[in-house]
């Protein structure tokens, strides 16, 4: 089995599809990595993965939206294709089996987020999760 994990943004809100009665939420994540070329100049590559998350637990859609940070994982397929000027083209593509909101624009907090992979779905609460202001114990004290 070979297992593909991604973080980024979502590129446009996420559309959900019926294909076959099967349930499909289709999504795009782009993931950018900064770099210095062999001049020292920094340079940006951003790679864009299409997701299809077969489910049917579509209750996640509503919070994949433009700009949200997600992680998913689940089986890469690579695809060549040829362009409509001639020249190759190639996508990556993404089966998704696990998908888990981190963040995005808008967001003061990255937890709190809900996790859906498989047959089950698990959502924990903001409000349980302490900032670091209401954090009273010394840090450098270490319980064990």
């Amino acid at each position: 089995m070979i297992k593909m994990q991604v973080i980024g943004n979502l590129g446009k809100d996420c559309v959900v599809n019926t294909v076959n009665g099967k349930n499909v939420i289709n999504f795009t994540v782009a993931h950018t990595e900064k770099y210095k070329d062999s001049q020292g100049n920094m340079q940006e590559k951003t790679t864009w993965v299409d997701c299809a998350y077969w489910t049917d637990r579509t209750a996640i859609a509503q919070y994949l939206t433009k700009g949200k940070q997600v992680y998913a994982e689940g089986q890469p397929e690579a695809r060549s294709f040829q362009r409509n000027d001639g020249t190759p083209g190639a996508s990556l593509s993404l089966r998704v089996r696990e998908v888990q909101l981190l963040g995005g624009r808008g967001d003061s907090a990255g937890g709190g987020a809900p996790s859906y992979s498989g047959n089950t779905a698990t959502a924990s609460s903001a409000a349980n999760i302490p900032s670091a202001n209401d954090i009273t114990e010394p840090i450098d004290d270490l319980p064990f």
